[in-house]
């Protein structure tokens, strides 16, 4: 089965694949969406913050602001392709795993970690108000290091 940011047995990671990813998700593939969807996509599943991918597309010779990494990871995410995880008020992640799943948050590290299936969750889930339905359960556990 297909999941976002996966379109076959070698991936998206050819620029085919990421083209062809993009068109699905109703995005024009433009120069620096297929650049940004090759480095957030090429390596499987992966937590990266907006600087974490400016970083990693400066490294790797795409020219581009962190407004428009910005700008390009809420259209990602607007698209399905991505999952947004906020672990505070001034930190924020994109899963490229869209599954539903938790995660951990290392604050030692700013790292955050898919939590196994099945490890974590509600035993039951809390009603919503009349007139709403949930539409995603997130749950980060904050870990930091036995001193």
């Amino acid at each position: 089965m297909e999941q976002a940011g996966h379109t076959d047995d070698h991936g998206p990671a050819t620029r085919a694949g990421v083209k062809a990813m993009l068109r699905r998700a109703g995005l024009r593939p433009t120069r620096q969406r297929l650049a940004l969807a090759g480095i957030l996509f090429g390596r499987g599943n992966r937590h990266l913050s907006a600087e974490g991918l400016h970083e990693e597309a400066v490294a790797g010779r795409v020219p581009v602001s962190l407004a428009t990494i910005y700008n390009t990871l809420h259209q990602f995410t607007g698209a399905g392709l991505l999952r947004e995880v906020a672990v505070d008020g001034s930190k924020t992640y994109f899963d490229t795993n869209t599954t539903d799943h938790q995660h951990f948050f290392v604050e030692d590290d700013n790292e955050v970690i898919d939590i196994p299936p099945g490890e974590a969750g509600l035993a039951r889930p809390p009603r919503p108000p009349p007139g709403y339905e949930i539409s995603r359960i997130d749950v980060v556990v904050r870990l930091r290091r036995i001193r």
